[in-house]
């Protein structure tokens, strides 16, 4: 009987003979796929990256100080 190697290389052979046409339009599809994985991978990893994080201005609050009057309304730089 046939062992599960000899299975796969069978209906591997199978499956290329019988797409052949759809083959090259298989491929194109899975590299354009591949490469916008790795982009949302690459850009993920740089979105949690500490060197890259964006920085809000505000005011800063000391923990058990009063909280400032008017937090709203942007205050002029100097």
């Amino acid at each position: 009987m046939f062992g599960l190697s000899e299975l796969a290389i069978i209906l591997v052979v199978v499956i290329a003979v019988l797409c052949a046409k759809k083959l090259p339009e298989l491929a194109r599809s899975a590299g354009k796929s591949a490469r916008i994985l790795k982009a949302e991978a690459r850009a993920a990893r740089d979105e949690d990256d500490p060197a890259t994080a964006r920085v809000i201005r505000g005011e800063t609050v000391t923990p058990g100080s009063a909280e400032p009057k008017d937090r709203g309304t942007p205050q002029p730089r100097p």
